[in-house]
């Protein structure tokens, strides 16, 4: 993700919350991820949401001379990240954290966040929290366990309605176990668009993705369809608990499809 352009969104456009869907560990420091994310958040007045993750993209990774890791060794490297980050952000004493991976001594973020903490933070008394962090993916051993103990947000990735509802629940307990409530973390869907105002259309945006059947991407969760459709789908997955819905709009020099998409739905 690219912080450059965060920064001159949080500085030029006032109307809109934004953030990285999800900026991972594997190519950058936690500690510079929390100081750049503190400060893009300031210059916004509050309006960052910080997603953070493991990183997966092989090819990237290889590219560029990034270590991705197996699985184990990247979500370990994730929760460490995310232990660094959190102290970071929102504790307003030194924190010292010794890992396999990164290392605080007697460490405090100067100056501090200016955004208040969130409910859960100050319960704890907190005087300052940071952007809220958002965590993506699916995996119920492991990412949603972090979720419960880090995230303001959980963010579910290309999945269907039955199976978000069946995850909701899932955190819902872990919450509990860490001692907060279901309300504390937001909950929040990323998947794939498919929109056309005639079948044709839509059958021409579907090839976008490849080379899917319709019934394909439908089983993966994406919101396929016209406007009543995508209205009808979008209806159907906040009775499952999401809060807000992002949509993947891949073919990106066709604006007139996706104004339309926008005044239809809304």
């Amino acid at each position: 993700m690219d912080w450059v352009s965060l920064t001159w969104l949080a500085d030029n456009i006032r109307q809109i919350e934004f953030g990285p869907l999800v900026t991972p560990f594997s190519f950058r420091h936690p500690v510079h991820t929390a100081r750049m994310a503190s400060d893009v958040d300031d210059l916004s007045g509050g309006r960052l949401t910080l997603g953070l993750g493991a990183g997966w993209e092989e090819r990237e990774h290889k590219l560029f001379g990034f270590p991705l890791l197996d699985v184990d060794g990247r979500l370990c490297r994730t929760e460490e990240g995310l232990e660094v980050v959190t102290r970071l952000l929102r504790s307003d004493s030194p924190s010292n954290f010794s890992g396999k991976f990164y290392t605080l001594q007697d460490a405090l973020m100067l100056p501090r966040p200016a955004r208040p903490p969130s409910r859960a933070d100050a319960l704890t008394g907190r005087t300052a929290g940071g952007p809220p962090i958002l965590i993506g993916g699916n995996g119920e051993k492991r990412t949603l366990p972090l979720v419960a103990r880090y995230a303001d947000e959980w963010n579910a990735v290309l999945t269907t309605a039955d199976e978000v509802r069946r995850l909701n629940g899932i955190l819902d307990s872990l919450l509990e176990e860490q001692g907060r409530i279901p309300g504390d973390v937001r909950r929040s869907l990323m998947t794939g668009c498919v929109f056309g105002q005639s079948e044709a259309q839509v059958v021409e945006a579907s090839k976008a993705y490849g080379e899917y059947t319709i019934e394909e991407l439908k089983k993966d969760g994406f919101i396929i369809g016209s406007g009543a459709q995508v209205s009808e789908q979008l209806a159907n997955l906040a009775e499952t608990g999401i809060d807000r819905v992002m949509l993947q709009w891949l073919d990106l020099d066709n604006l007139d499809r996706l104004e339309t998409l926008a005044k239809v739905v809304l």
